[in-house]
């Protein structure tokens, strides 16, 4: 049996170690990653770096290379990968599973501006703050780049590239971040309103915490949601459960 990990997430790479440590026999495991970081943490078994050439290219990955199963573990606004993933795998006629974190939810003192979109994030701001601390990634950042009367704080894992605020700061760190740490980066950059992705998961949550406890304004980017059909799981536990019983020759209940 082959399996396909579209990955690039900390779920992606916990699945893939799970899978390792559990040795079904036959099993082979290929990760796939986007490319996008310059440095990325790599799962175990074999992984390759790259697109696919769309969902047409993808399908025919799929073919040549006998997957019988897909696991989309991709970043929950990798919005592009999961439409192909979903119309590869139907194409090809191999079951797919889409592994989410699940997304955060707003707590007592929380003060969330939602928005479904960097645009309107972007157009809440003005109204929010000045000194604006911006977690969405690396990309996108050309959806603020006409605020020039705000001062951005953009942390991301590699340099920006592209269209940008003009008036910015960039932060080169990856997660996991730790409270004290959140606290610190508020306080020392003066910052006045936070921008996120619902990104979920722990490892950035803790930046939740900080701007609670100071009391300022949070931006939440709503995930855009998944291809109509396609069953989702919230834990590499249970996508190593689905795994195991499509080994066992079991029906899958994959949504479609």
């Amino acid at each position: 049996m082959h399996v396909l990990i579209l990955g690039g997430t900390t779920e992606a790479r916990r699945l893939a170690e799970l899978l390792a440590a559990d040795a079904l026999p036959g099993l082979r495991v290929t990760n796939s990653l986007a490319g996008r970081v310059a440095a990325p943490r790599l799962p175990p078994g074999e992984v390759r770096v790259g697109g696919f050439g769309g969902a047409q290219g993808l399908a025919g990955w799929l073919r040549a290379h006998g997957a019988d199963l897909v696991i989309d573990a991709t970043h929950p606004f990798a919005r592009t990968i999961g439409l192909n993933a979903a119309s590869a795998a139907a194409t090809a006629h191999v079951p797919l599973l889409a592994l989410r974190r699940p997304g955060w939810v707003p707590v007592e003192g929380d003060r969330w501006h939602e928005a479904r979109t960097l645009e309107e994030a972007a157009a809440l701001l003005p109204g929010l703050g000045r000194q604006v601390f911006l977690t969405t990634g690396r990309t996108g950042l050309a959806a603020f780049a006409d605020l020039r009367d705000l001062w951005f704080l953009v942390r991301s894992v590699d340099a920006p590239e592209g269209p940008r605020p003009a008036r910015m700061e960039t932060l080169l760190d990856r997660g996991p971040f730790t409270l004290d740490g959140e606290r610190e980066v508020l306080r020392r950059h003066r910052v006045d309103v936070l921008v996120t992705k619902d990104s979920g998961g722990s490892a950035t949550a803790p930046k939740l915490t900080a701007a609670r406890e100071a009391g300022l304004p949070v931006v939440v980017v709503r995930r855009p949601p998944l291809p109509a059909g396609v069953r989702v799981v919230a834990g590499p536990e249970q996508a190593l459960r689905w795994v195991r019983e499509a080994h066992a020759g079991r029906p899958l209940p994959d949504g479609r």
